[in-house]
């Protein structure tokens, strides 16, 4: 189970490498265009400027809005033997048809009931049956007179059909599942601090099926998060009130105590998780460090910057769910804390340091404690630290560049012209036994992976002297380990060989 969870993790990387520059352009923007942010700071409000920030919003808006149609692409990209393209496309066939089904069931049989959002397992979901029927029928021979609709043309056909029955069984099933989720609300509301901890960890353990927004919304913008009077106005909900006391220029003492939905966020999206990223890139080998940096950095300060922080859970939540877990307690915690320390700053868009600095800092430590959360969230970035790095290597977890197939280390330069590429392709069919000796020519992340008729046939010796650091013997076939390389003579061989990859 834990193998399979490994791959998918792996299937997801595609994907994910593209959030954190779309979380910085959607955190900044979004939080900068905000019109509670202008109206805190007019000095925002310039037509030029506003116009760049709501670009930047758009930008990475529409990448997080499709977020899982991404992911279930990535899944099948990942996941196909062959003919990856047309896994990539029944995947989006199926993923639209199973939303489709859902709205249209919904629309016949419960046209006033909720909406069903199937977040990351719909999209899991999808992805697994498109990718099973790809493997399965890409070769199908269909009767003569269906001919055309056969091959890879009929993977779609058959995924869309398919996705129709997976819309039905979420009909069925889903609408339960939210249902407990709505009616958690009403505890949470009532519960004092122990309710605010069951906030905090049950949205972020919903955030890892993209069901969070079904948490957060009843408490910021309905009586659960509380009533309350401001400026002769009687107010609802915890970002309204918030909003309106900072509007109001007699607001004195601290903000309104509903804050407690929004300050837990802090200490863990500014410092745990980048601790998080710190300790899985301190598990990686040296050597190969230097390879997985900008990519840990990345997600580091996306976390940090904006509060978006899909980028580094995403690195251990399908690998490893029960990391996950571990995660969403320390957030649960992360909220009670600031709770009892009565950090009381609100935020537009998220908790990261772009909030902190408008909603906290600037509005002064009278009014929100902010002085506090760099104290918990020192305590916060050595606990994440600590315990991830322990946990980790004690369970030998294949966080990113741990695996076999994330040595990145390469013995050539990392500069390389089309030329020289086309000359080190040509090189290496000829190493692997000529064109004649191939079956198959595939790659993962560092390992160019070949399946051949007769495995004597393969020069090892060449490939090293082309630039391979090892070469390995597997079943049917060599694993030569060219580091970032091998994609490129992956895709240089089957263009020289003709082979549609």
């Amino acid at each position: 189970m834990f193998k399979q969870l490994q791959k998918l993790g792996k299937a997801f990387m595609l994907p994910i490498a593209i959030l954190p520059a779309a979380g910085l352009l959607l955190g900044i923007g979004g939080s900068l265009s905000n019109q509670t942010t202008i109206a805190a700071y007019p000095i925002l409000n310039q037509a030029w400027l506003q116009a760049a920030f709501q670009i930047m919003s758009a930008a990475g808006n529409i990448i997080f809005g499709n977020l899982m149609l991404l992911l279930c692409i990535g899944l099948c990209v990942g996941l196909a033997t062959r003919d990856k393209g047309t896994a990539a496309l029944a995947g989006v066939v199926g993923y639209l048809v199973m939303n489709s089904a859902i709205g249209a069931m919904l629309k016949i049989f419960n046209p006033d009931g909720n909406a069903i959002d199937t977040g990351a397992i719909g999209a899991i979901v999808v992805g697994c049956v498109a990718v099973y029927l790809h493997n399965r029928y890409r070769n199908i021979q269909l009767p003569q007179i269906l001919g055309f609709f056969g091959g890879s043309r009929f993977v779609p056909i058959v995924t869309a059909f398919a996705s129709i029955f997976i819309g039905i069984i979420f009909f069925i099933v889903w609408p339960p599942f939210q249902n407990l989720l709505i009616s958690s609300g009403q505890y949470i509301s009532a519960a004092g601090p122990i309710g605010i901890f069951f906030y905090g960890f049950l949205m972020r353990l919903c955030g890892a099926i993209g069901l969070h927004h079904m948490i957060y919304p009843m408490f910021w913008y309905t009586e659960l998060g509380g009533i309350e009077l401001v400026a002769g106005q009687q107010v609802a909900g915890a970002q309204n009130i918030f909003f309106a006391q900072l509007a109001d220029p007699g607001h004195q003492g601290l903000f309104t105590e509903e804050t407690r939905f929004f300050a837990g966020r802090f200490a863990t999206m500014m410092f745990g998780l980048p601790g998080a990223a710190l300790a899985m890139y301190h598990c990686i080998a040296k050597e190969k460090r230097k390879a997985f940096g900008g990519l840990f950095l990345g997600v580091a300060l996306t976390s940090f910057i904006t509060g978006i922080t899909e980028p580094v859970e995403f690195m251990f939540l399908f690998i490893a769910p029960p990391l996950y877990v571990f995660h969403s307690f320390l957030d649960g915690v992360s909220f009670f804390i600031a709770d009892i320390l009565n950090i009381s700053i609100g935020n537009t868009f998220s908790g990261g340091f772009i909030d902190f600095l408008l909603f906290g800092v600037l509005q002064g430590n009278a009014k929100t404690n902010w002085i506090l959360v760099p104290v918990v969230g020192a305590i916060w970035f050595c606990l994440y630290y600590f315990s991830f790095r322990f946990l980790i290597t004690k369970f030998n977890i294949m966080t990113p560049g741990r695996g076999d197939d994330d040595t990145m280390e390469q013995s050539k330069s990392s500069i390389t012209t089309k030329a020289s590429l086309k000359e080190d392709a040509i090189a290496i069919i000829a190493a692997l036994g000529t064109a004649d000796n191939l079956n198959d020519v595939d790659a993962c992340i560092t390992r160019l992976r070949v399946s051949v008729k007769d495995q004597t046939l393969v020069n090892k010796e060449a490939l090293k002297a082309i630039g391979a650091i090892e070469v390995l013997e597997v079943k049917g076939g060599v694993q030569a380990i060219f580091g970032a390389k091998a994609i490129l003579y992956k895709n240089t061989i089957n263009e020289i060989l003709n082979i549609d990859d």
